[in-house]
């Protein structure tokens, strides 16, 4: 079966080199019984994947069951999975088989794994490893073969770091990992994407379906997203009811896109105006801003330190200080600050020459843009790809700047 014929039977849309390697792995890790671990944000469509994996495998006849670890309580998830014996615990009036005990030659789903408390995921790396399990209030040993498929949108090494997820089963879950690209890593899908939706609801409806012009294309393939195909989906859908006419220009779909934070106090970020060139621009646009306040309240809050005197450790530190001072007047800094009539320093006090310090900070956007650029081509040894991935903009974008400051990397 071919990838194409994959997309058709699931109802998979989009062509991003990262959607069809996922397709991929999935199509060749399904005749195996390896464990799967699909990872990927919320909403970029996980739960199509084990679905998938079941179908094309040789237990595709066998049962399959999806199971929300993130929705069943913390004191039954062990029920749920496992089973319980008769009186086990309060409210137990009969016995009852767990999802493993009843899937057994099949295959289990189970989503948002990184939900499980850890005395379930011990039970869970005992059943991996062994195929083995006891329900719950009993001393019976019994056997399973099921194949476990899980997801998370959660990163589950910081989660072993913060001691919420055990190590050895993530490496037991990992055996093929499938990464899900988010939908603003495949943004040449989303028109497609919307026009299904829109088409859906139309269809359901009864209406004429909606139809974005160009710009409005344009502002939302730049929007970033953070609800992923499940957001999309929820705008198609309230511009298809609300919306009285069927042409959406940009004006009117800018009113459906909330603002998003993607970094504390940013706001964000959709491209509404005709003369931004491409939306990661703004991007680092507002982490020169943001660095450039920085560094004005950190010089701020050194000059009232040494001034009230908790600078000064000993007196031994005011040599150093007038000289550093004395190089540093009238010198233009890195990201264009100028310092001029620098303190002066003596045993127990500090003095100010004549005229108060005066801080010149230049506001050259583009200043402050070459010098960001400078810094992360610096630190990844000018490798690009890296060097624009850290400044959050596109490969693309980089080679125009460093071609259009005359930039060496």
């Amino acid at each position: 079966m071919s990838i194409q014929e994959i997309k058709q039977r699931f109802g998979i849309i989009g062509s991003s080199f990262e959607l069809e390697r996922a397709i991929n792995i999935a199509m060749q890790v399904a005749p195996t019984d390896l464990s799967v671990l699909v990872t990927g944000e919320s909403g970029s469509g996980k739960e199509v994947f084990p679905q998938i994996i079941h179908q094309l495998s040789l237990r595709k006849h066998g049962q399959y069951i999806a199971v929300n670890c993130g929705a069943i309580p913390e004191g039954t998830i062990d029920s749920e999975l496992f089973g319980h014996e008769k009186g086990s615990f309060t409210g137990a009036i009969d016995s009852r088989k767990g999802y493993f005990e009843v899937v057994n030659g099949g295959t289990i789903f189970l989503d948002e794994i990184a939900e499980l408390p850890l005395p379930t995921q011990a039970r869970l790396l005992r059943v991996l490893e062994t195929g083995e399990f006891i329900k719950v209030g009993s001393s019976k040993v019994l056997k399973t073969d099921v194949r476990i498929i899980a997801a998370t949108n959660v990163n589950i090494p910081e989660a072993i770091q913060r001691g919420k997820f055990r190590e050895d089963l993530f490496y037991r879950l990992n055996t093929v990992p499938i990464r899900i690209p988010s939908l603003r890593q495949r943004k040449e899908d989303i028109v497609l994407l919307f026009r299904k939706f829109a088409s859906d609801c139309a269809t359901k409806y009864r209406m004429p379906a909606i139809k974005l012009d160009d710009e409005a294309q344009n502002v939302l393939m730049n929007y970033y997203f953070p609800g992923n195909i499940r957001q999309l989906k929820n705008i198609a859908e309230q511009i298809s009811v609300i919306e009285t006419s069927r042409e959406i220009t940009s004006d009117i779909l800018v009113n459906y896109l909330p603002t998003y934070s993607q970094n504390a106090g940013i706001t964000a970020l959709v491209k509404t105006s005709e003369n931004d060139k491409e939306f990661p621009e703004r991007e680092l646009l507002y982490k020169i801003l943001f660095e450039m306040k920085k560094d004005l309240t950190d010089v701020k809050k050194l000059v009232v330190d040494i001034i009230k005197g908790t600078a000064l450790n000993t007196n031994e530190n005011i040599p150093v200080l007038n000289r550093l001072f004395e190089e540093l007047n009238d010198v233009e800094l890195e990201n264009g600050v100028k310092v001029s009539h620098p303190l002066k320093f003596s045993q127990g006090s500090v003095s100010i020459n004549e005229r108060p310090i005066e801080v010149e900070e230049s506001l050259s956007l583009e200043e402050r843009e070459k010098s960001l650029i400078k810094k992360a081509l610096e630190k990844h040894r000018g490798k690009r790809k890296n060097a624009a991935k850290e400044l959050g903009i596109s490969e693309r974008t980089l080679y125009r700047k460093i071609n259009e400051y005359n930039i060496k990397a």
